[in-house]
């Protein structure tokens, strides 16, 4: 069933428009013999204080990061706690835990960054043809590291000792980020790019989705959001939005709903689903 009263579409972009690092999380624990699921736990248990948030709002330097984010995913301590409660919250048995990780910040974070580096077709197609009918406002939401730039890594370099070959060129060159963490054709699908090292806030805060509809000229309620993770699209729905959720490996099946509600096609039959993802 269509929504005419739309005006704009928002899209998460890691997990929605390009591939999700979940999938380096996940391929990472495997090979390390981590249980399922227990990096993100870590990761979210920290709450808004912990190195992934506080760098997603443009508050850390890259390096300082790195540090930070492997201190506390090796922290077994707090972390088992966390996981324990997950299994406890979600009906499953809880595997054996960790007594000691050493997680490397940088090698994890390479990884993530890398495997996001592509673009989902499918999803691109889509916001293409809705760019191309003029209805619709298009506005990417997202938790993102824009100011890891090259000059808030310059003010900070790492040891020479520890990184004897660093230059600027060749981290980001590790990270998949040549053309810098959010490319220029990425932000061009867009009409409005809001993004949390920037704005200094990101996805849950209700108020980062308030701003991006302020920016806009928009209310809450005209608009329809996609996201891959259940706690952003919770607090779209509290503040008036349709949400679509997009499983990883389902981007089709988010925009045959999003098809629905504009009242448009926007994913063609040729299969795009299953071709290998363009880079950024």
């Amino acid at each position: 069933m269509s929504s005419p009263h739309l005006k704009a579409v928002i899209f998460d972009v890691g997990g929605v428009v390009c591939r999700s690092p979940l999938v380096a999380i996940a391929a990472y624990e495997r090979e390390h013999g981590i249980p399922d699921n227990y990096v993100n736990c870590a990761i979210t248990g920290r709450g808004a204080q912990g190195a992934w948030q506080k760098f997603e709002r443009g508050e850390m330097r890259l390096f300082s990061f790195y540090e930070a984010f492997g201190h506390e995913l090796s922290d077994t301590k707090v972390n088992n706690v966390w996981y324990q409660a997950y299994c406890k919250r979600k009906g499953l048995d809880c595997p054996r835990l960790p007594e000691s990780l050493s997680i490397n910040g940088r090698e994890l974070f390479g990884r993530m960054m890398r495997e996001s580096g592509s673009f989902d077709d499918v999803v691109v197609e889509a916001i293409r043809h809705i760019r191309g009918v003029g209805r619709w406002r298009l506005i990417a939401l997202t938790n993102n590291f824009s100011k890891a730039d090259a000059d808030s890594i310059g003010e900070a370099p790492p040891s020479a000792e520890e990184y004897p070959d660093f230059t600027v060129e060749s981290e980001f060159a590790f990270l998949g980020w040549e053309e810098g963490p959010t490319p220029p054709r990425l932000r061009s699908l867009f009409d409005d790019f809001c993004e949390s090292s920037t704005l200094g806030m990101r996805k849950p805060d209700p108020e980062f989705y308030l701003l991006a509809c302020k920016r806009n000229g928009i209310r809450p309620h005209e608009a329809v959001f996609l996201d891959d993770l259940g706690m952003n699209l919770k607090v779209a729905q509290s503040l008036g939005m349709e949400t679509i959720h997009v499983p990883i490996g389902d981007s089709l099946g988010a925009i045959t709903k999003l098809e629905q509600k504009l009242g448009i096609e926007l994913a063609s039959n040729s299969g795009g689903a299953n071709k290998a993802p363009s880079k950024l």
